[in-house]
């Protein structure tokens, strides 16, 4: 049998890299192994011209604008090229951030020869006698933790929330366009007093519009302060620098809240903070997934399947099935089990240091991964789907029971008021309805029988299980608030 793992190109071992990666490709400039590294080079980079323009060191040499240039464009170029010669480095240090300090003094060894704006930097550039500069003060979870705080931070605003944000948006249109729609509720899988489908879909828009005001408040934490935390080998080695105050100004320089307290690690406590809106986020999308899914199994959607752009049944060729639904249920819960797990595992760290969390976090990806999956395939069977009114209205012409509720309150309130006859109002309505299939007539000859006042009885009489929905039309208007 021939080795799979031997084919050329590469098959992928997950779906995401393989059946799915149309769907998640963006992801890859923030959360694959390749925009990690291109971050930690930033971060590098970054550093050793912040130490050279804040004049930290006695003796360093002050770089030109060009010169600064040329190492910026290390990262904004960085590309397959240089991901096989990482690759290739780290091969022989067995370490990956040691692996990026040797690929960067290979990058200042080869300035001389680089051209930037029209000219190369020459043999006079300072750029070769900064060897000892790179990644001074550094301990290894220094550039780490502020790498994945870029990514993380730019993968979510980039491309995970203007997608979670559209699919609200969707939401939102859909539920302002059925605001007046009629539609039986159910509770505990029984009738019960009706809505409209638009109010019903406008509380998922609501519930998932508040959690991504949390995920857009969310702080990223970055630090930058040596072995365990205290600055120690820095304030050996230079003695005269405020390193608190240029840690604090380096972690915002690059648009991230400084954490002034920590061991070797960022204690990852705003990585468990996004996972968990994000989760909740994931949670209530799945909570919509699977009532979408019971509202088509009612009829009271037809599934549009050009707009689904699947072919239903293998077999059974009048079924259309509600797989973009289906297939968003199963990713959430994938990317919610990986979530949880990351929260869970990462704010957890043996005394000054340990090294699990460099292994948890390189599934960050994989979970919103998921997540993203899961959203495009409910915007593809949101924008798949067309209201059915008349099987939502035939299922509310058989259910005159409901206005047993409508029509007790009122007795209620005519009894209050000095009107006689009204005792016992939900008992008698319980006899007329538990149990039983109610016609328009029975409930009609039932309100007569009441001999309630005139005004009352004949509002009870116009009320239709269509027309008893209270302001659900109206609540739909709080989605633009």
């Amino acid at each position: 049998m021939q080795k799979l793992a031997d084919a050329q190109p590469a098959i992928a071992l997950g779906p995401l890299d393989g059946r799915y990666r149309p769907e998640v490709a963006p992801l890859v400039d923030y959360f694959s192994e390749a925009a990690l590294n291109r971050a930690r080079v930033k971060i590098e980079v970054e550093w050793l011209i912040f130490l050279l323009e804040r004049h930290v060191l006695a003796g360093a040499p002050e770089l030109s604008d060009r010169e600064k240039r040329y190492l910026r464009a290390l990262p904004e170029n960085f590309g397959p090229a240089d991901i096989a010669e990482l690759a290739a480095i780290e091969a022989e240090t067995k370490h990956d951030v040691k692996a990026v300090e040797y690929y960067l003094k290979r990058r200042l060894d080869a300035a001389p020869k680089a051209i930037v704006a029209g000219e190369p930097l020459g043999e006079g550039t300072a750029l070769t006698q900064l060897h000892e500069i790179v990644h001074i003060f550094c301990t290894s979870e220094d550039i780490n933790n502020l790498a994945y705080a870029v990514v993380i931070r730019d993968g979510v605003n980039n491309v995970w929330l203007p997608a979670a944000r559209a699919f609200v948006e969707q939401l939102s249109e859909l539920a302002r366009a059925n605001a007046a729609q009629p539609m039986l509720s159910h509770t505990h899988g029984q009738h019960a007093t009706p809505t409209t489908l638009g109010k019903e879909v406008a509380v998922f828009a609501w519930r998932l519009s508040r959690q991504l005001k949390h995920v857009e408040k969310q702080e990223y934490l970055g630090k930058i302060n040596g072995a365990t935390g205290t600055y120690g080998a820095h304030s050996v080695a230079v003695p005269s620098v405020d390193w608190i105050g240029l840690s604090r100004d380096f972690v915002q320089s690059l648009g991230l809240v400084w954490n002034p307290l920590t061991t070797q690690i960022e204690s990852h406590d705003w990585d468990a903070e996004l996972f968990s809106s994000v989760a909740h986020f994931n949670r209530i999308a799945h909570n919509l997934a699977t009532d979408f899914w019971a509202y088509i199994s009612k009829g009271y959607f037809h599934q549009n399947l050009a707009a689904q752009g699947s072919t239903g049944s293998s077999t059974m060729p009048h079924k259309v099935n509600p797989i973009r639904f289906e297939n968003a249920e199963a990713n959430m819960e994938i990317s919610c089990a990986l979530l949880d797990s990351l929260s869970a595992t990462l704010v957890t760290s043996r005394l000054q240091r340990d090294l699990t969390d460099s292994t948890t976090q390189r599934n960050i990806g994989v979970a919103f991964g998921h997540s993203l999956l899961a959203i495009s395939n409910l915007r593809r069977g949101v924008a798949g789907l067309d209201v059915n009114a008349q099987r939502l209205g035939e299922d509310l012409d058989a259910a005159w029971e409901v206005l047993g509720e409508p029509i007790q309150q009122a007795m209620r309130a005519a009894a209050i008021a000095g009107a006689q006859g009204m005792g016992n109002p939900y008992e008698r309505l319980k006899e007329l309805t538990r149990g039983h299939s109610v016609s328009a007539e029975q409930m009609h000859d039932f309100i007569r029988e009441l001999n309630m006042p005139a005004e009352l009885e004949e509002r009870l009489l116009q009320l239709t299980p269509a027309s008893y929905t209270g302001v659900a039309e109206r609540l739909v208007d709080f989605l633009a608030s």
